[in-house]
């Protein structure tokens, strides 16, 4: 017998979470360096703020961060780095990568079941 309030198993919250975490692609990697360089749609780390460092995907979001973090300094667009032209993407890291409709789908904890 357990103690007092606690589940004796996993919660469907519990195992879904982990199966989440474990599937999704949450940046790092190659598929995460392909994203935050701009080899693939969507490179959503794509401006860097020239203040405190924080990525945005399009300059209306840097605009938008820039006016309610930054009030006191005004907003040049000019200062805005742009993380994906300064960064080459490795033709090795390019090829790794599998295209997402050659790719079979994984299934819980890898297993290649549909």
């Amino acid at each position: 017998m357990t103690g007092k309030a606690k589940p004796k198993k996993h919660t469907a919250k519990e195992i879904a979470a982990k199966v989440d975490a474990a599937l999704t692609n949450r940046g790092g990697g190659k598929a995460g360096l392909l994203d935050r360089t701009g080899g693939v749609k969507g490179g959503h780390a794509k401006y860097e703020c020239p203040h405190c460092k924080i990525t945005a995907p399009d300059v209306k979001s840097m605009q938008i961060h820039h006016d309610s973090k930054h009030p006191k300094i005004p907003f040049d667009e000019s200062k805005i780095s742009n993380l994906h032209a300064t960064v080459a993407v490795p033709a090795a890291a390019a090829a790794a990568v599998p295209s997402s409709s050659s790719a079979p789908r994984p299934g819980v904890r890898g297993s290649l079941k549909k």
